[in-house]
C-alpha cells in the first residue's frame, strides 16, 4: 500500500528520513538466480537504471522484470541485505503493498458482472450501518467511489502510528479496529466531489466481497484471481506469518520518526494492509497480473471497461485513476495500465500497456529511507519504469 513518498500520495502522514550510506552494490555477475527462474541477461538501459537507483538513490537493492509477448527478462542491481554483501535473488519475492488494490478491485467487478453488487449502489446496501463518522455516511458513498477513491473517506493508515514502525511491526491488527481509526475522523470532502487517496476505501471493498461472497477477501482473491492469472509466486499471508516464503532480498525502514534509525523490516506483520496491501508478489507476478487482466482473462469486457473510467489523480503529472488502476502516460508515447505499492521495506511499480509490454520492478526501503529527497527517490522508481517499458 501506499505511504510515505510523495506528500501529494501519502497527505496526513510524516515524511521519514535518516542519515547513512549503504553498502555498494554487487556486480551482475555476482547476482544468484532462484532456482526455475533464471532468464536471459537483462537488456542495458534497464540494467542501468536499476544501478542508478542503488548508486543514487540509495535503495539497497533493486529487482526488475520486463516481458513482451509472454516472454520477459530480468535484473537486479545492489545486496539483499545491509550488513554484508549478499546477491539478489533476481525476480525475488517482495511485499506488494497496494497491489493488492487492484486485486481486491477485480473481485469486486467480477460480483458485480455476476449481480451481486451493484457499482453505483451506496456501500450501506452490502454493509448496512457500518460506515458512520463526523460528516460520513454509508448512504451517500457508492462502491464505485470507494474503488476509486473519490469517497472522501479519511485514511486509516494515518492513524494507526505506522510513523512509528518499531512499535507495529509485529502487531496484528483487526480490519474494524483499523476502520475505526479512519470513522472516528471527519470526512475529507463530500463523496464524489475531489480524489484523494484512502486505504480505508479498499479495507472497506474486501469487507464487502466478505459479506456478499461469505468467504474471507484472501480465499476469494485467491481463487478468482491469483489462481486464475497463474501466478505462481503470489500469495496472502495468513494470519500470525510474517514471513516471505521463497527467495527474497530483505527490506529496511525507519524504526521511528525520532531516532531515524534504519532497521530489518522484511519480518513483519502485514496485517494492517489488508484488502488494501497485504500481498506478496515478485515484479514477474506484478507485471503478469496486469498483462492477464488487460487481456481479458479476469473480467468481462463489460466491467473491464468500468475499470479504465478514470479521473484525474495528481500523483504525478499526467496519471489518471479507474477503479483500482492507474493509468500512467509514458515519454515514448501512450501509456501503461497499473497500480503500485508501499509498505515498510519495499516499494513496488509496474504493470502493463495495451500493445503487449509488461513490467515489474522493486527496490528494498521506501524513498527517503536512507536520508536522500523522498521525492526525488519516488520518481527515480517511476522514472526506471518508464525507462523498462520505452527501452
Amino acid at each position: 500500500m501506499q505511504r510515505n513518498t510523495t506528500s501529494k500520495w501519502h497527505k496526513g502522514l510524516l515524511a521519514v528520513a535518516v542519515a547513512g550510506l549503504m553498502s555498494a552494490a554487487l556486480t551482475d555477475a555476482a547476482v544468484a538466480d532462484p532456482p526455475g527462474r533464471a532468464e536471459a541477461r537483462p537488456r542495458p538501459a534497464v540494467q542501468e537504471s536499476l544501478d542508478s537507483l542503488v548508486r543514487d538513490e540509495k535503495f539497497p537493492a533493486a529487482l526488475a522484470w520486463v516481458g513482451e509477448d509472454g516472454r520477459g527478462t530480468s535484473a537486479v542491481a545492489g545486496s539483499a541485505r545491509l550488513d554484508r554483501r549478499v546477491p539478489v535473488p533476481r525476480d525475488g519475492q517482495v511485499r506488494a503493498g497496494s497491489n493488492t488494490k487492484t486485486f481486491t478491485a477485480v473481485v469486486v467487478l467480477q460480483l458485480v458482472a455476476e449481480g451481486k453488487v451493484e457499482l453505483d449502489a451506496p456501500i450501506e446496501r452490502y454493509l448496512p450501518g457500518l460506515v458512520r463518522g463526523p460528516g460520513i455516511d454509508g448512504h451517500d458513498i457508492t462502491v464505485r467511489q470507494l474503488l476509486q477513491h473519490t469517497s472522501g473517506l479519511p485514511n486509516y493508515t494515518a492513524y494507526i502510528g505506522l510513523e512509528d514502525f518499531a512499535e507495529v511491526q509485529h502487531r496484528f491488527f483487526q480490519p474494524h479496529d483499523l476502520l475505526a481509526a479512519a470513522l472516528a475522523h471527519r470526512a475529507e470532502f463530500a463523496p464524489g466531489t475531489q480524489w484523494e487517496y484512502s486505504n480505508t476505501n479498499y479495507l472497506l471493498a474486501g469487507l464487502l466481497i466478505e459479506r456478499v461472497t461469505g468467504r474471507p477477501v484472501q480465499e476469494e482473491i485467491d481463487r478468482r484471481v491469483i489462481s486464475k492469472a497463474g501466478l505462481r509466486h503470489t500469495y496472502w499471508p495468513a494470519a500470525g506469518d510474517q514471513t516471505i516464503r521463497e527467495p527474497h532480498p530483505h527490506g529496511y525502514a525507519v524504526a521511528d520518526t525520532e531516532s531515524g534509525k534504519v532497521i530489518d523490516a522484511t519480518v513483519m506483520d502485514p496485517s494492517w494492509g489488508g484488502a488494501a496491501g497485504q500481498l506478496i508478489s515478485t515484479p514477474s507476478d506484478i507485471a503478469r497480473f496486469t498483462r492477464a487482466l488487460l487481456g481479458g482473462k479476469l473480467l468481462p469486457a463489460e466491467q473491464l471497461a468500468e475499470m479504465r473510467k478514470t479521473v484525474d489523480a495528481p500523483v504525478f503529472p499526467g496519471w489518471r485513476y479507474g477503479l483500482g488502476l492507474f493509468r500512467v502516460p509514458l515519454s515514448c508515447g501512450g501509456a501503461y495500465w497499473g497500480h503500485g505499492g508501499d509498505i515498510d521495506g519495499y516499494e513496488t511499480r509496474g504493470g502493463a500497456t495495451d500493445d503487449g509490454r509488461s513490467v515489474g520492478l522493486a527496490v528494498t526501503a521506501l524513498p527517503g529511507t536512507f536520508g536522500n529527497d523522498a521525492d526525488q527517490a519516488a520518481k527515480a522508481v517511476v522514472d526506471a519504469v518508464d525507462t523498462a517499458f520505452c527501452e
